[in-house]
């Protein structure tokens, strides 16, 4: 059996392509041409090449396979870039989709994002949390609001289709690399020159693999799952660094008022002046560092039998690959 997975190029797909070639499984992946595509080089996977905003090369694709991971997403903490973001993320879900519904798949998960969940102030957000629509959402988060709608769409028009949540993601195979990546490899770098107080839910890549395997293999159809790890503030993360890489911390603690304050003006002045760039640390990507959002997993526990592991692990597994690779020195 054939199972495709859109985005194993990305960070999640990489490490979810190796998992099911380690279990044997035939593979297809659905990349695009002008995409990096360093995480596929040497594995055993058959490629169909394609753009998802495209229906006709996503129904080949999908073609022939019985079950689909649907990983692929255009990624943004910043507010640019809105019909993009749309079209790749909402479009593409929708063709994806249709498609399986057309081919007859068994089951397809979908990769949803934790910003497409309701959030409360001191509670844990969990599955039955809606997004208020009043809120200040980022162009991604509204996407993926978009997307989690089309998934419901077609779940009843009868397709089996089960949503994976995932919180920030940190791990190996990290090739293009993610934002978490970014900020480890400064760190081992010594290029990050200060960072801000806050706090997120981070998973390890491990992990939410495990969470697409079981949301694959146990979960109700039309259901969604939260998958994280751990809440960590940045302070705990910076400890995490310094442990892995040998490296001290940056000495600059910036109030992240301050810089909440600075990431404004320059996005203003960055959307004017190079409207495809997205500086390293943005406004939205500040407001949810500030935010301190925590994540209830009790739902995939229990209905799944999840077990999440070790966020010092999975930086210690992504700071090993990039030594492996060449792109920072061993450890201090």
């Amino acid at each position: 059996m054939t199972v495709l997975v859109t985005g194993g190029s990305g960070h999640l797909g990489a490490n979810l392509v190796r998992r099911l070639l380690d279990e044997g499984q035939a593979v297809r992946v659905l990349v695009r041409g002008d995409s990096d595509n360093r995480a596929l080089d040497g594995l055993d996977v058959e490629r169909a090449w394609g753009d998802l905003r495209d229906a006709r090369a996503t129904r080949e694709a999908v073609r022939g396979c019985r079950r689909v991971y649907h990983c692929a997403a255009k990624v943004s903490s910043g507010a640019g870039q809105p019909r993009e973001i749309h079209d790749c993320n909402v479009l593409g879900t929708r063709h994806l989709l249709r498609a399986a519904l057309d081919v007859g798949v068994d089951r397809i998960v979908v990769t949803g994002s934790v910003s497409a969940v309701g959030w409360v102030p001191g509670r844990p957000c969990d599955e039955s949390m809606p997004v208020d629509p009043f809120e200040r959402l980022l162009p991604y988060a509204r996407s993926k609001v978009a997307a989690e709608h089309e998934c419901l769409k077609a779940a009843a028009d009868g397709l089996d289709v089960v949503i994976a949540t995932s919180c920030a993601i940190v791990g190996p195979n990290d090739f293009k690399p993610s934002r978490m990546g970014r900020v480890l490899l400064d760190f081992a770098r010594g290029r990050l020159r200060a960072y801000i107080p806050g706090g997120f839910e981070f998973v390890a890549a491990r992990d939410i693999v495990e969470g697409h395997r079981l949301a694959m293999d146990k979960g109700r159809a039309g259901q969604k799952y939260i998958f994280s790890t751990a809440f960590h503030t940045v302070d705990e993360l910076m400890a995490i660094f310094e442990r892995v890489t040998g490296r001290p911390r940056p000495r600059l603690r910036l109030p992240s008022g301050l810089m909440l304050a600075l990431t404004e003006v320059v996005d203003a002045v960055a959307r004017r002046v190079a409207p495809r760039a997205e500086p390293r640390f943005t406004p939205g990507a500040v407001r949810l560092l500030r935010s301190e959002r925590r994540a209830d997993v009790t739902k995939a526990r229990s209905e799944l039998g999840y077990r999440p592991t070790s966020v010092e692990d999975a930086v210690r597994e992504a700071y090993e690959d990039f030594v492996r690779r060449g792109q920072v020195p061993t450890r201090r």
